[in-house]
Formats: C-alpha cells, sequence, structure tokens
C-alpha cells in the first residue's frame, strides 16, 4: 500500500449536546496571533468580528450570490430594517468567492455550488461566528433541489442528509484515513419549521430525508450529462429505492453542512424546494417566472420563522 494511503475508517462522535456558543474542534488556533478568513477577504487582525457580527443569531446560507442578496433584502423589509430596493453592501467585496450580507441578526451567505465550495464557506463562517463570540446561532442552507415523489414546487425541510447510497454518513478523507461524520440536523428546528409552514398555507411541505451526491449528473441518475452507462430502467429502480427509504429530494450540499454544524455544536436545518420530480425526468423545464417562484418558497419560509422567533408574527 503506497505511503499516506488508509483503507482506516474512523467514527467520529458528535458534540452530545448543542451548546449556546460555538465549539470549534481545532486547538491550534488558539494559538494564532491572527486569523485570515481569506476566502471572505476578512481577518481578525484587520476586522473588528464582535462589532461587525456579534449581535448575529441567524445565518442562511444558499448557492449563489445573487439569492443571497435577494434574500438579505427580503427578510430587511419583513423584519422592518430596510426595503427590497435598499443598498445591503457586500461585506466580502475584496472577493469573489462567496458573498456576504448583514441586516440586524441575520447574515446571508453564498456558498457556491457542491460540498467543496460549501466546505470552504464554512470552515471559515465557523470561525468567524466564534470570534464574533457568537452564541445561540440558527443556521439554515436554503436552496433548489430535485424531487423524488413529489410535484415541482414542493419545499423539503431535511430530516437527515444521506449519501448516495443511503446512509446517514459524511465520509471525510483526512492525512490518508477516511473518517466517518454523522449528518444528523435538529430534530426540534424541523418541527418549527414544519409548523411555520402550516400557518403560512401557501406551497407542499413536508419532512423527509435528503440524499446529498458529488455531482449533478451520474451521481443523481440523470440520463441528459455527457456521460451516461446506465439504462432508464436502472436509473427508475435507483430513484425508488431512494424513495423508499425515506429520500424525498436530491443536493449536492446538505452532508457536509450536517456534519460540520454538529461538530461545532450549531443548531441547523436545510429547506429545499424541489424544482421538478425526478421519477417523470431529468431536465428542468419550468418557465424562468415559476423557477424564480419556487425559488421564493424557502426564502418565505425562512423569514416568517426568523420574524416569528424574533416575536415579530
Amino acid at each position: 500500500m503506497a505511503p499516506g494511503i488508509s483503507n482506516e475508517k474512523k467514527k467520529e462522535d458528535e458534540p452530545s449536546s448543542k451548546g449556546n456558543a460555538i465549539h470549534l474542534c481545532n486547538p491550534h488556533l488558539e494559538k494564532m496571533k491572527e486569523d485570515i478568513l481569506y476566502h471572505f477577504a476578512l481577518g481578525t487582525g484587520t476586522h473588528d468580528f464582535p462589532a461587525l457580527f456579534g449581535d448575529v443569531k441567524f445565518v442562511c446560507v444558499g448557492g449563489s450570490p445573487s439569492r443571497m442578496k435577494a434574500f438579505i433584502a427580503y427578510i430587511a423589509e419583513e423584519l422592518g430594517l430596510g426595503s427590497q430596493d435598499g443598498d445591503y453592501p457586500n461585506i466580502c467585496a475584496g472577493t469573489d468567492r462567496y458573498a456576504m450580507y448583514k441586516v440586524g441578526p441575520v447574515l446571508s451567505v453564498s456558498h457556491g455550488m457542491g460540498i467543496p465550495s460549501i466546505s470552504i464557506m464554512l470552515h471559515e463562517l465557523i470561525k468567524l461566528l466564534y470570534h464574533a463570540k457568537c452564541s445561540n446561532i440558527t443556521l439554515i442552507r436554503i436552496g433548489t433541489s430535485g424531487g423524488i415523489g413529489l410535484e415541482p414546487g414542493s419545499v423539503v425541510i431535511t430530516r437527515q442528509s444521506v449519501d448516495a447510497t443511503f446512509k446517514p454518513q459524511f465520509e471525510q478523507v483526512v492525512l490518508g484515513k477516511t473518517i466517518i461524520r454523522s449528518t444528523n440536523l435538529d430534530e426540534e428546528l424541523a418541527k418549527e419549521l414544519m409548523q411555520c409552514s402550516k400557518e403560512i398555507n401557501e406551497f407542499n411541505t413536508v419532512i423527509g430525508n435528503t440524499m446529498c451526491t458529488l455531482d449533478f449528473y451520474e451521481g443523481q441518475g440523470r440520463l441528459d450529462g455527457a456521460i451516461c452507462l446506465y439504462n432508464e430502467e436502472e436509473k427508475l429502480q435507483y430513484l425508488k429505492a431512494a424513495y423508499d427509504s425515506g429520500v424525498r429530494n436530491i443536493e449536492m450540499e446538505s452532508s457536509v453542512f450536517a456534519a460540520m454544524c454538529n461538530l461545532s455544536g450549531v443548531r441547523a436545518a436545510v429547506v429545499c424546494v424541489t424544482l421538478l420530480n425526478r421519477l417523470e425526468g431529468d431536465q428542468i423545464s419550468s418557465s424562468h417566472d415559476i423557477l424564480v417562484e419556487y425559488q421564493q418558497r424557502p426564502q418565505k419560509l425562512v423569514g416568517y420563522f426568523i420574524k416569528k422567533s424574533l416575536g415579530k408574527v
């Protein structure tokens, strides 16, 4: 076996309970005079994190910068802190990797597409919240997904993130060894979000498992990628097996999101709208206007949850 390569799999225990403060699983950070959050273009030596972010209680993350800017404008109006056409500067303007916006106790951050991109963002976001001395944080991913057995436009609140073999785990290779981390999400938070959806009563919402894959095409059983070496019958057999295991939607970020929030003691949820029913096709063919309205549904649900949590409903 080549040096540095190991087939060993180690199960990492998650924190037994989620405390009020951010928990950093890295003793080396305390020895650093300055912590540079390179991909945010922020640093503890150049920015006053407690002054900038110390009042944050809700962090919402999503794929695209434009969607997260739209969310901060939406939540600003909902909380009476601004208007939809207000000016909300990008806190990470010094980089083009991610975008970050803030209004009141709400932080909105883009994470790009896929596990590697959101993982990098989360490392720096969790450190930011720690350096800012934030407490009682609720972190929610809002996004889009492919549904399984659901009408397009349905919203899925994730119970567990599962891998492509339907196991509730995230595998991370560290120093040549495979580490297995839990992908459970906060059950009470999921129930609170579901209750909010019932109170809004505008769109179908379910709690179910979310399958997190490594790519958009073969990993999700699509027939329309540049490479496809399976047939439609095999695809449908796989997706039906996923449905039978409790999976209701598919995306590409939830597993590492859940794993990192667990290890950091952060109360977290994933709320994604489904753009299509994968049992009926692979391509997203709805009109632009319909897709825009679909993408606003997680924002509406999470926005209502934030308002209710702050006693503004």
